[in-house]
């Protein structure tokens, strides 16, 4: 059984390079909304501090960089540093949302098969002291990537940038 079956005649062939485009385009874009779903479970989890949630969305072999608090390479020694730090005082939190119409999405191919997707954008970050009113604080750059796996798609090297106030 052909997938196509009404391309056999030689005036149609040239419509095959189309649909294979079509079929990889909409492919990609599934996966892509399935990253996109991924990341906002992330950032909720985040939020949270559920770090159990946001460590079973990296890889084991994490490449964190962050350009105030330099890197953290692996996920033990991540899910420490987020334990110890981000999420280790119950009095403080900080809340991320990312800035609308900046996060882009980018499929990364090898020989036509997408093997991961690098996501980036812009967010910014409100303090959270006491459980009281979120203050707008900083604003960074990021530039996720993340693999497919045999496990789903896993966050697998992030770049945290060009941090600095809240622009207002």
């Amino acid at each position: 059984m052909r997938i196509f079956p009404h391309i056999h005649t030689m005036k149609h062939k040239h419509l095959l390079p189309i649909l294979l485009l079509l079929t990889t385009t909409l492919s990609a874009q599934d996966n892509n909304n399935e990253v996109l779903r991924l990341d906002s479970l992330f950032w909720e989890a985040y939020n949270r501090c559920d770090v159990p949630l946001m460590m079973s969305l990296f890889t084991e072999d994490i490449e964190f960089y962050h350009d105030k608090g330099g890197p953290t390479l692996g996920l033990t020694a991540f899910t420490q540093s987020v334990e110890k730090g981000l999420c280790g005082d119950p009095n403080f939190r900080l809340r991320r949302e990312a800035i609308s119409g900046t996060v882009k999405v980018f499929p990364m191919y090898n020989q036509g098969v997408e093997y991961g997707t690098v996501l980036s954008g812009e967010h910014v970050f409100y303090i959270i002291l006491n459980g009281g009113t979120p203050i707008l604080d900083g604003h960074a750059r990021f530039t996720n990537f993340w693999r497919k796996t045999e496990k789903g798609w896993k966050m697998s090297r992030v770049l945290s940038y060009d941090h600095g106030p809240a622009k207002k």
